[in-house]
């Protein structure tokens, strides 16, 4: 046995050698994912919960009932239900009460009493809703049912003052979140998979990042286990039996699978001037020379006056100074990046804004040296 030796300690060779190799397995685990970041669940899935309510308790911050007639109807209707008769040509003048949607996110096997958070936003005219609270309002899904009832007092992120025509507000007003707000009151049945098989989608059509996560799955648990249907779905035998089924899928989702490299792309969104690429973004060698043209024009109003014996009139002529200017742009040599850090320091050599930087990568693209997919957002 080979020793090394460390002062006076003595670490046997062996024993460097496995802190090594498992320093060597922890750098490659740490760029794998598990399967359940990479694919969900064919049928687990979330439902949209809508639902028209009112917000009341506000200080002087609700609807301007006049300009906001749904606000007063809503309230008449309300009251109707407690015992309380309006006539319906009678006008409000109500400033504590606004008029809200309410929408939610069921989970999937939720179960009758859970609570779920809803999020409340103004519809109509309020100023702010902080400090209201919503009364009784049911929520409903895609298909007319009543899934959950919400009420509770609202929890708005901002604050806001205003006096003497001037007026400071932080964060938004006009939205807010109640926690646990909503009891649900009708289950949505959630099925795992059909018969024998249950089915994951990726998130992306990637046929490498799909085979290797069968590859993955076929290893660890057993040959045949999963098969790809194509580049997103997935078909994996599963026990039938409930309880095995979920302890399976539990271990099935832990798996960690390496990805394969995206496409390359280049987002660019020109309401900002928002740039943003992938590592596999690559460029080819090519000359880039670009300039700025400006355009100029100055007009200025002046009064034409005729002699006094002339016989004419005085009028007021415009006289405009048009000045065309444009920058040099010097040719410049890109030379070929192979990854993200070579592309970024050819680009930033250009020197150019956000705004012009857009030109550029959309005419590299048509000239074929952008090795990626342009993508406008």
């Amino acid at each position: 046995m080979f020793d090394i030796k460390l002062g006076e300690n003595r670490v046997p060779l062996w024993t460097k050698l496995l802190t090594s190799l498992l320093l060597a397995l922890l750098s490659v685990s740490a760029t794998a994912e598990r399967i359940k970041d990479l694919a969900s669940l064919q049928g687990v899935r979330n439902n949209q919960l809508v639902g028209y309510g009112l917000v009341v308790g506000l200080d002087g911050s609700g609807d301007q009932t006049t300009q906001t007639p749904f606000t007063t109807q809503s309230i008449i209707n309300m009251l109707a239900q407690l015992g309380t008769t309006l006539p319906t040509t009678q006008s409000l003048q109500l400033k504590n009460v606004a008029a809200v949607m309410v929408t939610a996110m069921l989970p999937p096997f939720a179960r009758i009493g859970q609570q779920i958070d809803v999020t409340v936003s103004s519809m109509g005219n309020a100023k702010s809703l902080r400090g209201g609270t919503l009364v009784m309002t049911p929520l409903k899904g895609a298909d007319g049912q009543i899934y959950a009832q919400a009420q509770g007092n609202l929890l708005v992120g901002g604050a806001g003052a205003a006096s003497g025509g001037s007026k400071v507000t932080v964060n938004h007003l006009l939205a807010g979140r109640i926690a646990g707000g909503a009891t649900v009151e009708r289950e949505v049945p959630t099925a795992l998979g059909q018969g024998s098989f249950v089915h994951y989608e990726m998130g992306t059509t990637d046929f490498a990042t799909t085979q290797k996560v069968v590859e993955v799955i076929n290893r660890e648990i057993g040959p045949g286990t999963a098969e790809a249907v194509d580049g997103r779905l997935i078909r994996v035998s599963a026990p039938q039996e409930a309880n095995s089924r979920v302890a399976f899928l539990g271990r099935v989702e832990s798996l960690e699978v390496r990805p394969a490299k995206g496409a390359a792309r280049v987002i660019i969104n020109p309401r900002t001037g928002s740039v943003v690429m992938n590592q596999t973004v690559t460029i080819d060698s090519c000359a880039v020379a670009h300039g700025n043209l400006s355009v100029v024009i100055n007009s200025e109003q002046k009064v034409s006056q005729p002699n006094a014996l002339a016989g004419g009139q005085t009028v007021a002529t415009t006289q405009s100074d048009i000045d065309v200017r444009q920058s040099g742009g010097s040719l410049l040599h890109l030379k070929a990046g192979v990854n993200l850090a070579e592309v970024v320091k050819a680009v930033n050599a250009l020197g150019a804004g956000p705004l012009d930087l857009l030109s550029i990568l959309q005419s590299m693209k048509a000239a074929g040296a952008l090795r990626a997919e342009l993508e406008i957002i």
